[in-house]
């Protein structure tokens, strides 16, 4: 995929990767929030390394427990390349929070007094090619008859604004509850687990898009897991968590009759 010219140079991560794409399993993983990467030609949106290394730019972990999945699976996988701060894959183009000008208590100097043209190209060069990677690879189950499952991968942290968050890992659902029940049955049936059932976050939030755009607006089979960032910044953290996720989901994902459209 070509670079956008004078914003990522050639040695420069593409938008998005498929990861696996021939992946046989019947569904689509995600990862919108899989890197904190920034071009150095925004010279790192005015913040610290220490800032960028926290959950404001990125969902820690989460990338390398997609990436495990989708290797247990043999699954299909996209993931975006490009920090969520400089325009959040999974907000509504022209929200508060789709360019946040701060996140949690840190303030985004470089995404203050933007023009209009320059939010346009944001969303043209970042979100625009990683929404249409996810839509080219749902139709490519589409076009062989196939109603693909859409499971996507986040991570939350174990704080927020000095409220401890008890979950271990949180489960999010809307309109759709054939993966996330039974997923949140497995789940608490394990006596050391705190499952969240829409929590820390509510899959109901108009916040939310990727799930929606690709999954429930078609009426496709979805979840979004939230993992809390503590249990999956180590190694043997995203092993563990990772054979959590395979051997809950495994069952579930099993059953042909999940594949079919609300």
């Amino acid at each position: 995929m070509p670079q956008p010219a004078s914003i990522i140079a050639d040695d420069e991560p593409s938008i998005y990767e498929v990861v696996n794409e021939d992946g046989t399993a019947p569904f689509l993983l995600i990862c919108d929030h899989a890197s904190n990467y920034i071009p150095r030609s925004m010279n790192a949106l005015g913040l610290s390394e220490a800032d960028l290394e926290r959950h404001v730019a990125s969902d820690i972990g989460a990338a390398s427990v997609a990436r495990t999945l989708s290797t247990a699976f043999d699954a299909p996988l996209l993931q975006c390349n490009y920090s969520r701060l400089i325009i959040d894959p999974n907000r509504q183009p022209g929200t508060g929070s789709s360019i946040p000008r701060a996140s949690e208590d840190v303030v985004v100097p470089g995404n203050h007094d933007l023009t209009r043209e320059e939010v346009a190209r944001r969303r043209a060069v970042f979100f625009e090619p990683y929404h249409d990677a996810i839509s080219a690879q749902v139709d490519r189950f589409v076009d062989r008859g196939a109603t693909p499952a859409i499971i996507s991968v986040h991570s939350f942290t174990p704080a927020f604004h000095g409220v401890e968050r008890p979950w271990h890992v949180g489960v999010l659902w809307h309109l759709d509850k054939r993966i996330a029940l039974p997923l949140i049955k497995r789940l608490s049936a394990e006596p050391d687990l705190v499952v969240g059932d829409n929590e820390p976050y509510s899959g109901s939030s108009p916040d939310g898009y990727s799930i929606y755009t690709h999954a429930e607006s078609r009426g496709f089979p979805n979840v979004l897991i939230e993992i809390r960032q503590d249990l999956i910044d180590t190694p043997s953290g995203i092993d563990q968590w990772s054979n959590r996720l395979r051997h809950a989901l495994h069952e579930i994902l099993a059953d042909s009759d999940l594949y079919a459209t609300l």
